[in-house]
């Protein structure tokens, strides 16, 4: 297909800079990783509302919570694998516990990462999020969906935590596009099966629609931006309207988003689903794109789901 690609680092730092020339609340936090998560654009516009923790997520997260205390919205940066895993405990306890204005957006999620290996490739963040309350939970598809979601939780109060990757994505959201915490997006419309997609999987199920279309098969596409809360209106119509769904994650499907979308449809419209996703495995070094196929989340992958769940319609 013929997309134009970018970065979701990029888009993220771009709007914190945005955000800092319009409002003094905002303070951003690193863990020694600003020139890959891209904090440091802000750190250069207002040097003295960003702070490098160095390498402690730990202690950034407890800084964060402090920060919130006394009145300021703080973004928290580093590797999802450590903001999530590393600083859990602070998460839940500092940050979560008391309901505090902290956003978490963490790069470098998912198989992805690529060379870096099993210990840097998270695939269990959005499930240790997710199960935590008080917490919202997105993750963008693209670039300009990133940016409009730093934009949309600089507004909403409460912790969050946004999951990006680390490679140029597809730009698949429409340009002017708005974006609300709690509601996925119907980005093409079908009625045999639902391809329900979240992250950098959503251009994924896009490109397993066009393959599917060729046979005859009319696809809905949906873009699941928000994980918590989830939008079960959106997702049980596509049940109901296609009888068949399936999820794709770049995340464990133990857990993952299937599992969610499954618990939620399983009370609201229950259908035939499959699930693509890493198959509760570690990954190993290699370039993204590579891995992507070898634990099974390339279009192909999808397009094959697709046709089994149909089946199991019938």
């Amino acid at each position: 297909m013929n997309w134009s690609y970018d970065s979701q680092r990029k888009n993220y730092g771009k709007a914190l800079v945005e955000l800092g020339k319009t409002r003094k609340d905002i303070v951003v936090l690193d863990a020694d990783l600003s020139g890959s998560t891209r904090t440091a654009e802000f750190g250069k516009a207002f040097p003295e509302r960003f702070f490098n923790c160095g390498i402690a997520e730990q202690n950034m997260m407890g800084t964060a919570a402090g920060l919130a205390v006394g009145g300021m919205t703080v973004f928290a940066s580093s590797f999802a694998v450590f903001a999530t895993g590393r600083a859990y405990d602070q998460v839940r306890q500092s940050i979560a516990y008391p309901n505090l204005n902290v956003k978490i957006v963490a790069s470098h999620a998912g198989i992805t990462v690529g060379g870096d290996g099993a210990s840097h490739q998270t695939m269990e963040d959005i499930a240790l999020m997710n199960a935590i309350p008080n917490m919202t939970v997105i993750v963008p598809a693209d670039g300009p969906e990133t940016y409009r979601a730093i934009k949309a939780i600089a507004d909403r109060p409460g912790p969050c935590y946004v999951r990006m990757g680390r490679s140029d994505v597809p730009i698949v959201t429409p340009k002017d596009d708005h974006f609300q915490v709690g509601k996925a997006s119907v980005l093409r419309d079908g009625s045999d099966v639902a391809l329900v997609g979240t992250g950098q999987m959503v251009a994924v199920c896009l490109e397993a629609a066009e393959t599917l279309a060729a046979k005859g098969v009319s696809v809905r596409v949906v873009d699941l931006s928000t994980i918590k809360p989830l939008d079960t209106i959106t997702l049980s119509k596509a049940a109901r309207d296609c009888g068949a769904v399936v999820t794709a994650e770049e995340h464990n499907i133990v857990s993952g988003v299937g599992t969610l979308v499954a618990a939620a449809l399983a009370e609201s419209y229950p259908v035939p689903m499959e699930r693509v996703g890493m198959q509760d495995v570690f990954g190993q070094s290699g370039e993204s794109d590579e891995l992507m196929r070898e634990y099974g989340m390339s279009a192909k992958e999808v397009v094959a789901a697709a046709i089994k769940v149909m089946e199991r319609k019938k």
